[in-house]
């Protein structure tokens, strides 16, 4: 296992979660609105592809109950570490955390047990066709985890068992992950677009 970006850290507290968590515009988000979110309606999530835990944290702090899926150890261990110190805040972060579920280990084995009724897909991204630098963060968590190859395979097995959607973030100018059926509708933002396939 590779041990790398020894000063990434999961930080649910401060710093750009906290702010989305602020000024975020709750349920007019993207993201909410592409898994389902609105007035009177608060599905059951699953997050197949936990990483830095930030939408997971987000969704819950609009009410959801999510269950994060990460295979990699380290960034287990690193959310489990973030989650525990948001926690420790107490108040609403508390309230936030105790609608976060962690599980360790692939998705793909975990969904079939899982009861999700929108299950959200963030794979890594293809490397960038431009020349810009990813922010150091997204370098380092691709060097914890690698390239997602197996996208598509997630992807088929999230579309048999999420009982009413799969929500696939993607860059907005980046092609269709290859062997996945069309979505049934697209929510687009400047740089990142939710790919919904309703299963329901």
């Amino acid at each position: 296992m590779k041990q790398v970006a020894t000063d990434l850290s999961v930080d649910f507290v401060s710093g750009a979660v906290a702010h989305r968590l602020r000024f975020g515009g709750g349920r007019g988000q993207d993201l909410a609105k592409a898994m389902g979110l609105r007035a009177g309606k608060t599905p059951m999530i699953v997050d197949a592809t936990a990483g830095l835990g930030r939408d997971s944290f987000l969704l819950a702090s609009l009410g959801a109950q999510v269950t994060l899926i990460e295979r990699s150890e380290q960034m287990h261990a690193l959310l489990a570490q973030g989650m525990e110190r948001a926690a420790k805040e107490g108040g609403v972060f508390r309230e936030i955390i105790d609608r976060m579920t962690l599980l360790k280990g692939d998705a793909k084995d975990l969904l079939p047990g899982l009861s999700g009724e929108a299950i959200l897909i963030d794979p890594m991204h293809p490397p960038r066709k431009t020349s810009a630098l990813v922010k150091k963060e997204l370098r380092q968590v691709r060097e914890i985890v690698g390239n997602d190859d197996d996208a598509a395979d997630l992807v088929g097995v999230a579309l048999r068992h999420a009982l009413k959607r799969v929500v696939l973030k993607w860059p907005a100018k980046a092609d269709p992950i290859e062997g996945i059926r069309p979505c049934n509708h697209q929510i687009l933002g400047k740089t990142t677009r939710y790919d919904v396939f309703m299963t329901g």
